[in-house]
């Protein structure tokens, strides 16, 4: 598996947008700094996905998912990609007894296809909106991962990157 986590708010970025020839398309724009926290991990040759929305990054959130990932798969061993984050290699963190952590390497977020995940849900679930609360991106979030998690071919073309086929 890889694991990731990304943020989430109410600061909306512009995107590209389709709009007939000679009109040019608007979009709201808005900076409100309310953000909240997916932790996602995939096992692409599967094209399964396990998250949750958490409200911070840090060693206590990262525990809980953990812990969510050991009961999800119970009765598997898990061998899960990190990037090097704090949180992830704090001696404070609790490893669940399935669970086995490996650090990718520094500066690479392109080795980690969770990271694919955050772009699929912020093109087609969060582009050019300017949602009224935090409770709404969470919804928008929310719908986003749901749709992944019932379509593991789209999930695995969006994570099945070829490293992970070597190791298969």
């Amino acid at each position: 598996m890889a694991q990731d986590e990304g943020c989430f708010g109410r600061v909306s970025i512009p995107r590209r947008a389709w709009a007939p020839p000679g009109m040019r398309p608007q979009a709201p724009r808005q900076v409100v700094r309310e953000y909240t926290y997916v932790y996602a991990a995939v096992a692409p040759a599967e094209g399964k996905m396990t998250s949750l929305i958490l409200p911070s990054a840090d060693t206590q959130m990262m525990g809980l998912f953990l812990s969510h990932v050991s009961s999800t798969y119970a009765n598997s061993f898990v061998v899960m990609q990190v990037d090097q984050a704090s949180w992830h290699l704090s001696k404070e963190l609790t490893i669940p007894e399935n669970i086995r952590l490996i650090a990718q390497p520094a500066y690479s977020p392109e080795l980690n296809p969770v990271e694919h995940v955050w772009e699929e849900l912020r093109e087609k679930q969060l582009s050019n909106l300017a949602l009224p609360s935090l409770d709404e991106v969470i919804a928008k979030v929310c719908e986003g991962l749901n749709q992944l998690e019932d379509d593991p071919e789209r999930l695995r073309s969006l994570t099945y990157f070829p490293h992970f086929r070597m190791v298969s």
